[in-house]
């Protein structure tokens, strides 16, 4: 059996190096602490869980060859929950959990349901049928309803240079995956554009949350990730059936769950008690872009010189959304 070149690099002892030096300087523990992050420090996690997530939609797209996308989504989300269970236990988070109130559990509920079953499960639902640059591109519109949602909900409102700057970046991304919204699949892309609802409402809702200190970090990630997960599986269970691994799907889904989830998700709460929900969606266009090489890379989906075009404008537009002054 042939094994994907992304997953011999994961394998390889050059990626241990990587890891190992990342584990010298920071620990999971510095995550965790309720204090909140700099500015600087709040937009390096951001960055760095865009960068994570940029790897899934190759991951997700080589494992769907196997496993149907209820079942990955829901291993993924809820085995990313067990994987924090430690931490929890180590950070006394037991107490605090039972200190919620309902108002706190029903937002912990409505994040579950909107990041997972809704974002994550319809987005991967539409990546049987469509290519991994075109699910980056409808990721990436995201900020447009976080944008107003924004607005509305937590009244936020961004200044004149970072819609300027929104501008910029979604028509960067426009010509980069312009290429990618083939006309066969508009069924797989109306499908996928549901799950952005739940994006937008999951990234404002996480901001409440995180902003207002309702819950401390490693709670904000782990139970939303129960809830979503659980729902996942059970649906996953009624439609698909029971799972049937091999090394290299199993592989992808315990990565998933343990990098691509319960580290990003970590990070990515954590920055959000610095981050507006506004800027971090911005941010997100790294994730498509970051992809669209990995994709080109690892499962042959090439990229036209417009798409090069693309990632300067889209580049300079997120600068521009993320200066302060």
């Amino acid at each position: 059996m042939q094994v994907s070149p992304l997953i011999a690099f994961l394998y390889s002892r050059r990626f241990a190096e990587i890891r190992g030096q990342f584990q010298k300087e920071h620990t999971i523990a510095d995550l965790t602490v309720a204090e909140k992050p700099s500015p600087t420090w709040a937009l390096a996690e951001a960055l760095a869980a865009n960068l994570i997530w940029a790897s899934s939609f190759v991951l997700v797209k080589i494992a769907l060859n196997e496993l149907g996308p209820m079942t990955i989504t829901g291993l993924r989300y809820f085995v990313g929950f067990l994987v924090l269970i430690p931490l929890m236990a180590r950070n006394g988070s037991a107490a605090s959990i039972r200190a919620l109130s309902r108002r706190a559990w029903i937002r912990l509920a409505l994040i579950g349901i909107c990041a997972y079953p809704i974002g994550n499960g319809l987005l991967v639902w539409g990546l049987q049928f469509m290519p991994a640059t075109t699910g980056s591109f409808l990721l990436a519109l995201s900020p447009l309803l976080v944008l107003f949602l924004g607005i509305f909900w937590l009244k936020e409102i961004p200044t004149q240079r970072q819609a300027v700057g929104l501008t910029i970046a979604m028509l960067g991304s426009g010509f980069f995956f312009s290429p990618g919204l083939a006309a066969g699949e508009p069924f797989a892309i109306a499908i996928a554009s549901l799950g952005l609802i739940g994006f937008a409402f999951f990234g404002i809702l996480g901001r409440e949350v995180a902003r207002d200190n309702q819950v401390d970090t490693l709670s904000l990630t782990a139970l939303p990730l129960a809830i979503g997960g659980a729902i996942l599986l059970i649906i996953a269970g009624a439609v698909e059936g029971l799972p049937h691994f091999s090394p290299t799907s199993l592989f992808i889904v315990l990565w998933l769950a343990a990098i691509n989830t319960a580290l990003a998700y970590l990070v990515y709460n954590h920055s959000l008690q610095v981050m507006t929900a506004f800027e971090m969606n911005v941010l997100n266009n790294l994730a498509p872009l970051i992809t669209a090489g990995m994709a080109w890379l690892f499962l042959g989906e090439k990229l036209e010189p417009i798409q090069a075009i693309g990632i300067v404008v889209a580049l300079a537009g997120i600068i521009l959304v993320q200066r302060r002054v």
